[in-house]
């Protein structure tokens, strides 16, 4: 198949995979400064798992341009932990003691894959097409609880890179997916990514009682 025409057809069935992480959901629970903090605590973590991730798959990538990807990836993603580290401290949050928590299950089974397709697949590909979809649910919320600076910031600056990324797995996966084997491979890594995905998330935002989670 041309490359082009798969690529178009492989996004098309990754976001009917992911489509169940954009269901209506409740309301979430407390008032709207303390669901803001909550909402901002989980970003804050996720934007550390990915730059962690995309860092540790760096030194262990041999195609130029996708461990230069990884880099760009990983830099963004700090630059947003910086972002929402700052929008917590108006809110008077101390983050000094911060500390992260360990790996999901999703990002023990991307820290697993080894070859540049899957990485590809898994981190650029499907995790930032994730990231771009429930961070405009997460703008969205975020208006309706009267905070509107951090729906600012998420539209001027995170949602921006977030496209960026995403359109870089698109350009890289289509260029290294070659094969009927590797391309299997793409499409294996995918549905497992958006598998638990779905699971999780749904779980994690009951659990601390939120209507939506954002991305990273």
């Amino acid at each position: 198949m041309d490359p082009e025409l798969w690529i178009t057809e492989l996004a098309r069935w990754r976001d009917e995979r992911l489509a169940p992480l954009l269901a209506v959901e409740a309301p979430g629970t407390g008032g709207a400064v303390e669901q803001s903090i909550k909402l901002l605590r989980v970003a804050l973590v996720n934007e550390l798992n990915v730059t962690e991730l995309a860092s540790a798959w760096i030194p262990t990538t041999r195609e130029l341009d996708v461990k230069l990807a990884f880099a760009r990836q990983a830099g963004d993603e700090a630059s947003h932990f910086r972002l929402i580290a700052s929008r917590l401290a108006t809110f008077g949050v101390d983050l000094e003691a911060f500390v992260p928590t360990d790996a999901s299950p999703l990002f023990l089974y991307m820290h697993a894959l080894d070859s540049t397709v899957a990485r590809v697949a898994a981190g650029l590909f499907t995790l930032e097409a994730i990231a771009f979809s429930v961070n405009e649910r997460f703008i969205d919320l975020s208006v309706a609880l009267g905070d509107a600076e951090t729906a600012r910031i998420y539209r001027a600056y995170i949602q921006p890179d977030e496209q960026v990324h995403r359109d870089l797995g698109h350009a890289l996966l289509r260029k290294y997916a070659i094969t009927d084997a590797q391309r299997a491979e793409a499409r294996a890594t995918i549905a497992r990514v958006a598998e638990i995905a779905v699971e999780t998330r749904a779980a994690a935002a009951a659990r601390l009682g939120l209507a939506c989670l954002p991305g990273c």
